[in-house]
């Protein structure tokens, strides 16, 4: 399994390091053609505006869109969640569109506003999972299509899922806690299974 870390500002070398962690291979990601080498895609966190100026600056934007529409599994924190939604609440900009969500930018406030809480993600154990919120946004909406993971006590929600698109609020990859990693990479090596399996059914086909 290779995956790749979108590595032109953020928190990207921490990624690496805790999917390096798991033993698989996890390179950064800064050209178009780099992403027809990984099995996946992580955003990191960071600055969401700047990540963008740089991604259109490295004609990263639709290349992006076109790899995750034909299925490449893509996780977005923190400020990746911001460039995966489709709807900015609170400010006005393009993002990747990819998720069915709308969410708000620094939703608690400034990074003195900062924050760690323990959360419930049944989908990464029964242990609670201690997650990092610094400049955090928060989904405000999500359509049906979309799976709530996690939210905090008072109902906000931190974390979702549609299909092969992942995104949380929070920063794992500040946490020794490697479970979100792997709830991703098993994203990736199910989607591999099913592509694999879809490549048997088509070989089997009568005259083919």
């Amino acid at each position: 399994m290779r995956v790749g870390v979108l590595a032109l500002q953020g928190t990207f070398v921490e990624h690496i390091d805790s999917l390096r962690r798991l033993g698989v291979e996890a390179v950064p990601i800064r050209l178009p053609r780099q992403l027809d080498t990984v099995d996946g895609l992580v955003v990191p966190g960071g600055e969401s505006t700047t990540m963008l100026r740089l991604m259109e600056s490295f004609g990263l934007i639709r290349p992006i869109r076109d790899v995750a529409g034909n299925g490449l599994p893509v996780w977005g924190t923190c400020a990746g969640m911001v460039l995966l939604a489709k709807d900015v609440s609170n400010y006005g900009m393009e993002t990747l569109g990819l998720i069915d969500a709308k969410v708000r930018r620094n939703a608690f406030g400034s990074q003195v506003d900062s924050f760690e809480a323990d959360l419930d993600i049944p989908s990464v154990g029964d242990e609670p999972f201690h997650a990092v919120f610094i400049r955090a946004p928060i989904i405000e909406e999500a359509k049906p299509n979309v799976e709530i993971l996690s939210h905090l006590p008072g109902g906000t929600i931190v974390a979702i899922r549609q299909d092969g698109l992942l995104a949380c609020a929070f920063h794992p990859e500040f946490t020794d806690d490697l479970r979100f990693h792997s709830y991703f990479l098993n994203m990736i090596r199910k989607k591999a299974s099913h592509n694999n399996r879809d490549g048997v059914l088509r070989g089997n086909q009568p005259g083919s």
